[in-house]
């Protein structure tokens, strides 16, 4: 329904609860709470929004002080489907000293994202993150962050007592 005030035309909106059009509230000191309770406790399609948002930008999120943790909550509480997109974000790039894996792990914010991934990836995810870790173990070994990444692997391939494989990725080449 249109009115008109002083010859302007006001039209009424739909109501709209919130929409997340930029990650400024995954950064904010309080707002980034808001953020995961929405991830913890919201409609699927809302978490839907939040992860779509998240996407093509999970390095630069997970090396912020507050957005790192919705990027964490996006990983646990976003779907098989999504949660795979997020993972693959970050291991499907190149490899190598610059890629978003390897400098994810060096970063203070960052590497408890990829902790998260890690305990959260589908197997078969999973063991492609290690064959993407492999190259960089004695690099991460000189830094405080990396081998929180290096106990976790270590932690839990012992516990499940995976086979890796063998050190140079799958057969296929599609690493």
């Amino acid at each position: 329904m249109a009115r008109t005030y002083q010859g302007v035309s006001l039209e009424m909106a739909p109501k709209s609860y919130y929409t997340v059009s930029s990650d400024a509230l995954f950064k904010d000191q309080y707002g980034n709470y808001v953020i995961q309770h929405v991830l913890e406790h919201g409609r699927p399609e809302d978490k839907s929004k939040i992860v779509a948002e998240v996407r093509g930008k999970v390095l630069a999120l997970s090396q912020h002080k507050f957005a790192s943790n919705v990027v964490e909550k996006c990983v646990i509480h976003s779907s098989r489907a999504e949660r795979a997109l997020l993972i693959d974000e970050v291991c499907c790039q190149k490899d190598g000293p610059h890629s978003a894996l390897y400098t994810m792990m060096k970063d203070q914010y960052a590497n408890y994202v990829v902790q998260r991934m890690i305990d959260m990836a589908e197997p078969a995810q999973r063991k492609i993150i290690m064959h993407k870790i492999r190259p960089h173990i004695a690099t991460l070994r000189k830094y405080t962050y990396g081998k929180h990444i290096l106990a976790k692997l270590e932690k839990y391939y012992m516990k499940s007592g995976a086979d890796l494989g063998p050190i140079g990725g799958p057969p296929n080449g599609l690493i």
